[in-house]
């Protein structure tokens, strides 16, 4: 077990999921939001995942490496995700098993919830709870691929591990090139959904939240009532 190329790939996952955190670090800023939930979370993940991405290895990476891999990814994932959650303390969030409960439920988009009183939530903690959606729709795994030639890792092998299926199958060769070719597609068709729901009068920070939440099948909103607040 090359446990230390295991480890690098989890550190540079993990700060990707740093990098994700950005975007409702900015939100919250536009809001006059206190970003220190986000600027926390991404200093802790960074601290810890920073050592990690550099690690000296083997370029000897196969289906048990990515078995590995993928459980740890998606272990530590969940808890790096609900960071934010835990720093603002607000809205329902008591402990840290709601935060993870949270991050969890949305990184997997299966949209479960532990709040009660969604719309007391900055503005920055319910973009990022969407964002979570986004970025499990396609799956952190795909994300990764896209991101791991770069390190010699044979891509395939993780993408292989996460596959629900006996059969697993690419749209071109190379694993990654695949990645980028989903996530384009996932791209655009976002874009399209938040254009539409700006033109049929939601708000645009609202049609962003819904876009990012349907995109992902989860179905994180940011009104208590979901779409049917918007009549």
């Amino acid at each position: 077990m090359n446990i230390k190329l295991v480890l690098k790939v989890l550190g540079r996952v993990e700060l990707v999921v740093a990098a994700s955190m950005v975007l409702p670090l900015a939100c919250a800023l536009l809001y006059g939001e206190d970003p220190s939930p986000f600027l926390y979370s991404m200093g802790i993940i960074a601290c810890i995942s920073l050592p990690l991405s550099f690690l000296p290895t083997k370029p000897s990476f196969f289906l048990r490496e990515g078995f590995v891999t993928v459980g740890l990814i998606w272990l530590f994932t969940g808890v790096a995700g609900g960071l934010p959650f835990l720093f603002d303390g607000g809205g329902g969030f008591n402990t840290i098993w709601d935060c993870i409960f949270e991050a969890s439920s949305g990184f997997t988009t299966t949209g479960a919830t532990i709040l009660t009183d969604i719309e007391s939530l900055p503005q920055g903690i319910l973009l990022w709870r969407a964002f979570t959606h986004w970025l499990g729709g396609m799956g952190i795994l795909v994300l990764a691929t896209a991101l791991l030639p770069s390190m010699g890792v044979r891509s395939h092998y993780l993408a292989q591990a996460e596959s629900p299926g006996p059969v697993f199958s690419k749209l071109v060769p190379k694993q990654s090139q695949t990645s980028k070719i989903l996530y384009s597609i996932y791209f655009i068709m976002t874009a399209v959904e938040v254009a539409l729901l700006k033109l049929a009068g939601m708000p645009f920070y609202d049609a962003l939240v819904h876009a990012f939440s349907t995109a992902g099948t989860g179905g994180f909103s940011n009104r208590a009532a979901s779409v049917g607040a918007y009549d």
